[in-house]
Formats: C-alpha cells, structure tokens, sequence
C-alpha cells in the first residue's frame, strides 16, 4: 500500500473543475511539506504548489487565481482544487511530501515521498 495515495483526477472541458485528493500516512503528513507536482509530456516536472515551512501556501505563477491547495489535518489529506482549468493544464499530478529543502525552496530534490499520479485532461 503506498504511502501517498492520490484520486480525482479525470478529463474536462476547458474551463471544468477538478479536486485531486492525497490521503498520506499519519507518520508522513506530520512531518512533512506537503504538496503537489505535475508533468506534462516531454515537459520537466514543475512544482504547481505547496504549504512552505511557515505553514502558508504558495502557488507557481501559471495557476495563481485559480488553484487553491487545502488540507484536512484530521483526515491526513491533501487537496487540490482546479478551477477554470486550460488545456495547458494536462498534466500527471503528483502529490509530493518533502523536508526542509522542498518547504523552504520547492526543490523536488526535497521531496521524500511521491504518490502514484493521477492524471488530468483538459480538452479546449
């Protein structure tokens, strides 16, 4: 059983929604950044967003108004809610749990964990 286990992903219309799910163990979610990576085909993986070291949320500028990343303390979850989702957005989305280098510098060479994907398909 993996340790990050993703859902939600699927195929929309542009301008759809989507909320991607992370449910992490509780030994992971505790002591770690966590977060959310896509890669699109033939493209780098690029860090989408994340909760830094201060417990805030950042976001890469190309989704910035329209992604929002919560989570569930309680559940031990991760969410990522897509609003007015692009074609651009076509990705494999990967939930990412990190130490301090990814929490303070979004570097994936932070990230210790990795869930499984989920993939998402925007249609213009």
């Amino acid at each position: 059983q993996g340790q990050l286990v993703e859902s939600g992903g699927g195929s929309v219309q542009a301008g759809g929604s989507l909320r991607l799910s992370c449910e992490a163990s509780e030994s992971i979610y505790r002591r770690s950044c966590m977060g959310w990576f896509r890669q699109a085909p033939g493209k780098q993986r690029e860090g989408v967003a994340r909760f830094n070291s201060s417990g805030l949320p950042t976001y890469v500028d190309s989704v910035k108004g329209r992604v929002t990343i919560s989570k569930d303390n309680a559940k031990n979850t991760l969410y990522l809610e897509m609003n007015n989702l692009k074609p651009e957005d076509t990705a494999m989305y990967y939930c990412a749990a990190g130490d301090w280098r990814y929490c303070d510098y979004a570097t994936s060479r932070g990230v210790n964990y990795w869930g499984q994907g989920t993939q998402v398909a925007v249609s213009s």
